[in-house]
Parts: C-alpha cells; sequence; structure tokens
C-alpha cells in the first residue's frame, strides 16, 4: 500500500515512515500543508495519515478540500490535542480516524489495518496470474500452492507489475512506489530486483520484459507479442 504522511514534525514523520517501511508499505513524507494539498489534488497514495498543525495549510483545510471534490481516501487525523471537541472537528471534517499524540506505533498500525478494511473497494485484494497469486492483506506470493519466501522489497515490485495487468512500469514509478516520492534511489537498485524476480518466477511461467527506456512489464510468455 502506498501512504501519503503529512507530518512536519522531523522525528514524528522519520519514526512513522520507518515503521511502515518495514512493514513493506511505501511512503510519501510531506511536511508543509500546501505542498500536500497539491500532491493530494494530483494523486497517487491508497490512505493518507494527516497531522493538523502545519505551515502553509492546516490540515483541517487539506482534507476538508479532499472531500469537497470527492477524494474518499481514508484519512487519519494526527494531533496533539485530546479535547473531544477537537476529535468532533477532525471527524465532521471527513476524517476516518483520529490519533492523539504520542501515540504507540502498534495502534497505529492497528488503526491502519482496520481503514483498510473498512474500504468498500478493499485496498488489498489478492491478484493471480498464471500459477502466481499474490495475496495483498497477508503481502505473500504463491506459485502453483506453494509459497514463495520473497524480500518485502520483491513483493512490493510484484505488487506493482501484476496491478499493471501486462503493461508497462516505468523505472520511475516503481522506485516511487517502493521508496516513496522523490526518494534519492538509484534505479540500479530496482534492476536488481528485477533480475532476482525474473529468475524467481521463470519456473512458474512468467516473465519480466523489458521495454528499453520505458520499463518492465510482467507477462507469460505465450502471450507475449
Amino acid at each position: 500500500m502506498r501512504i501519503v504522511l503529512v507530518e512536519d514534525h522531523d522525528s514524528v514523520a522519520k519514526g512513522i515512515c520507518y515503521r511502515m517501511e518495514d512493514l513493506g508499505h511505501s511512503v510519501d513524507v510531506i511536511s508543509d500543508g500546501l505542498a500536500a494539498d497539491q500532491h493530494l489534488r494530483a494523486g497517487g497514495g491508497d490512505l493518507v495519515i494527516l497531522d493538523i498543525s502545519l505551515p502553509g495549510l492546516d490540515g483541517l483545510s487539506i482534507l476538508r478540500a479532499m472531500r469537497q471534490r470527492g477524494d474518499g481516501r481514508p484519512v487519519l487525523l494526527l494531533t496533539a490535542r485530546a479535547e473531544t471537541h477537537d476529535r468532533v472537528r477532525g471527524l465532521d471534517a471527513g476524517a476516518d480516524d483520529y490519533l492523539v499524540k504520542p501515540f504507540e506505533m502498534d495502534e497505529l498500525e492497528a488503526r491502519i489495518r482496520a481503514l483498510a478494511r473498512r474500504q468498500p473497494n478493499p485496498l488489498r485484494r489478492q491478484i493471480t496470474l498464471g500459477a502466481v497469486t499474490l495475496d495483498l492483506d497477508a503481502r505473500a506470493v504463491s506459485a502453483a500452492g506453494t509459497a514463495l519466501a520473497l524480500p518485502r522489497r520483491e513483493v512490493s515490485v510484484m505488487e506493482v507489475l501484476m496491478g499493471a495487468q501486462g503493461r508497462t512500469v516505468s523505472k520511475n514509478d516503481l522506485i516511487e512506489h517502493l521508496y516513496g516520492t522523490g526518494a534519492d534511489i538509484e534505479e540500479s537498485a530496482i534492476e536488481v530486483h528485477i533480475s532476482r524476480l525474473r529468475k524467481r518466477l521463470r519456473p512458474y511461467g512468467l516473465a519480466i520484459q523489458v521495454a528499453r527506456g520505458l520499463g518492465y512489464a510482467l507477462v507469460m510468455p505465450e502471450k507475449s507479442a
């Protein structure tokens, strides 16, 4: 899952980001309210973790703008304000949940799982191509009924490639999904993941095709042109 984290407190943002990445999610971290509003208007991300107190534009204004334009992505509000009327304001603005600082990371994880389950069209689903199945709920890959022990980064690559349904995915899109928008990651890191996945999937009839200068596509060889 791709998470948009809007938080101007550097240590809090880093703590959440590292924890979410350890769980296999990608995280776009934004510290300014105006930049966050522009980023969310452009789309991208499955779930938003949004601090209320932000420079530029406050979190409640960002949230109201999302709901007014019909953006239904789940939003978890973060705030240092514990009073009931503050929570009510956040929920009335369109928040799906509310977490008061300081909080335990285990609770944050549980609330994110609950938000993902609550969506009419679940954020996590099962995708199958040939003999290979990706279970996004469990973040697990199986082939011909046998579990494949893939590192979490390779599972994330599978998520993008299988979700593209044979379409070519650019290296930049893969980098953003794995590491977040603006991550300073060399393309060679993606090439390593692709090389390893190609070897793992070959026995099960899947191939990762290279479109030079464009990206990669996951296909069944007999269907390739």
